[in-house]
């Protein structure tokens, strides 16, 4: 929050340890939790190891605390500091508790929507997600899947990255010919009209399909012939697919579209905005060639004139004495690719096509070891980009009545799960607020139900399994979408009621108002939390984690709550501590705004 007084600090602390040959550590500030006055920190243990790794003969701790005091003395007393203070080698800064207060508050008003926006980081980054396989439905996995990538990028661009959105859906595969087979078989222009009927019904014939091919129990010599006649025809069908085949091409490019039109429509419900599309199918022959390419620079070994694949032996390549990513297959003895094959191919046209510097892969987090083996080939070929790819998995979604299998039609559709959301609000809001028009209902409703799924979702640690309940979700109570958005809703109320009587004042426009009086606790936490939103967004972002976003929305929203019980706006006890509460409710209302939309959640104005 106060960058110009600690840039300011940094630089007599710079120059101070170049003239005295001290090695600086980077300088990691630190709000101080209050009381009775707010401040930062840093610390100069690192910069006293430093000086002992040199051989300096010092003793950490002791040393820790004389770089300190040192830098105390050096700086002396900034403007705006009312007090630095050096204690256990860490050094204290404090500001003035009214100054503090005003100048946070202040920053939010002025910047609205863009507070706690970073400065340009000077790198691009591609977030790859929202990527089901085509010839299926939109369920509740991949929806996780989704939310958790669009969090992510919103995060990353907030924090400074350019940032291009990408999703690579599995549009072949066995899988997807299995859907072609059954459907060109039997059921070939049965196909129901609507769009997410249509993609639902492609789902229960890869169900159907799924069964037929399937060896069973006690099964007859009749059923077994049958089921590998099936499986016959199936595989054919696929090598039509993979030798061009016009018909069968055609086929799939039309059910491949019906998939791609009920994922776009999704996408859009839920904000989703991909800027670039890639598939499966494109990668499949350039990967070929990548392959070729590895093998010229003795990377990849080729063992088919022995019968073998060609291969990567990557922990022999990298000197590795114990085993940690083993040998990769990265084209079968018949010439076929892999998934490994083509992630390569794509991750040179994202660095090469697209100048990406980051690249973070949002998928399921069974796919760890294949991305560790996919980043060090990278590292192998020659791509620095490789050590800024992250693998950001995710866990299993499943209902309270158990796990999901799309094979066995043991699945929740996405679709199915928001319109219940949404009229479960629907019903509740009538309760609420009766006084809603029909119009402004609907568009609440959307709101909070998918904020509930949206949080519902983000609000776990991205590598764990959940349990989704629609009950705990969509309850005001708890950590939950609606507790959050309703925080905002009052926030909206004082400021509404404040226009209703007589004020003809924009509370954003009001003069800074001074904060010179006794502050309550509720007033104290609200405003430490509202001045850590930089960080928390910084944070996020760099670690990858919007649970982190998560959690801080609901802190800030438990914390409104509590101020909005506790204290009084409109009948405080003098118009200047009207004021200054005013702007404070100001604030808290454009940060939680600020918050959900980096979680992908509306913040609605009435509930």
């Amino acid at each position: 929050m106060f960058n110009q007084e600690t840039i300011a600090i940094e630089e007599k602390i710079r120059s101070y340890c170049a003239e005295n040959d001290i090695p600086l550590a980077e300088l990691k500030w630190q709000p101080i939790p209050f009381n009775g006055e707010w401040g930062t920190s840093t610390s100069f243990f690192q910069t006293a190891a430093n000086e002992a790794k040199a051989g300096k003969g010092v003793k950490v701790p002791m040393r820790a605390q004389e770089i300190a005091e040192a830098m105390r003395d050096e700086i002396g007393l900034p403007k705006g500091i009312s007090r630095v203070e050096a204690v256990r080698g860490y050094l204290n800064l404090y500001f003035v508790t009214e100054d503090f207060a005003e100048r946070v508050i202040a920053a939010i008003l002025q910047e609205k929507s863009d507070f706690g926006r970073g400065k340009s980081k000077g790198e691009r980054v591609m977030v790859e997600y929202a990527q089901p396989n085509t010839h299926h439905s939109f369920h509740i996995g991949h929806y996780r899947n989704a939310i958790l990538g669009e969090s992510l990028s919103r995060l990353v661009e907030f924090a400074g990255f350019e940032t291009i959105r990408a999703a690579y859906p599995g549009d072949i595969g066995l899988g997807v010919i299995t859907v072609l087979w059954i459907y060109e078989k039997f059921y070939k222009r049965q196909e129901p009209d609507g769009i997410h009927e249509r993609g639902q019904w492609l789902l229960n014939l890869y169900v159907e399909a799924t069964n037929m091919l399937t060896e069973k129990e006690n099964e007859t010599d009749d059923e077994r012939i049958l089921r590998e006649k099936y499986d016959a025809e199936r595989r054919e069908m696929y090598r039509k697919w993979d030798a061009g085949d016009e018909y069968i091409r055609d086929l799939w490019l039309e059910t491949r579209e019906w998939s791609l039109d009920e994922l776009k429509e999704i996408l859009l419900q839920i904000g989703i905005n991909i800027d670039t599309w890639f598939f499966e199918s494109v990668e499949d022959e350039p990967s070929k060639a990548v392959v070729q390419e590895l093998i010229d620079l003795d990377i990849a070994t080729d063992e088919r004139p022995e019968g073998g694949a060609v291969i990567v032996k990557i922990d022999e390549k990298l000197g590795l004495t114990k085993e940690k990513y083993r040998t990769n297959v990265l084209l079968r003895n018949d010439g076929t690719t892999l998934y490994l094959t083509k992630d390569l191919s794509l991750a040179k046209k994202k660095f090469n096509e697209f100048g990406v510097d980051r690249s973070i892969y949002v998928v399921d987090v069974r796919q760890s070891m294949h991305f560790m083996q996919a980043f060090a080939i990278l590292g192998l070929w020659g791509f620095e980009q490789a050590e800024k790819c992250y693998h950001l998995g995710y866990g299993f979604v499943s209902l309270p009545g158990g796990a999901m299998s799309a094979r066995k039609g043991r699945v929740v559709i996405f679709k199915d799960v928001a319109d219940e959301a949404i009229r479960r609000f629907t019903e509740t809001s009538k309760e609420k607020n009766p006084n809603l028009s029909d119009e402004q209902r609907a568009e609440v409703a959307e709101s909070v139900g998918l904020g509930a799924l949206a949080y519902a979702m983000l609000a776990v640690d991205n590598s764990r399994d959940t349990i989704f309940d629609m009950d705990v979700a969509l309850s005001f109570e708890g950590r939950t979408g609606p507790y959050i958005q309703n925080a905002h809703v009052r926030a909206a109320s004082i400021l509404k009621k404040f226009k209703v009587e007589g004020s003809k004042l924009n509370v954003e426009k009001l003069k800074p108002a001074t904060f010179n009086f006794e502050l309550t606790s509720h007033e104290i936490a609200l405003i430490e939390l509202l001045s850590r939103f930089p960080a928390v967004v910084e944070q996020a972002a760099n670690e990858y984690r919007p649970m982190i976003m998560a959690t801080y929305a609901y802190d800030l929203a438990s914390a409104f709550h509590s101020f909005y019980h506790a204290v009084s706006v409109l009948k405080a006890e003098t118009d200047a501590i009207r004021d200054a509460r005013l702007r404070l409710v100001a604030a808290a209302k454009q940060t939680l705004a600020n918050a959900l939309a980096l979680l992908g959640i509306t913040a609605p104005e009435v509930m």
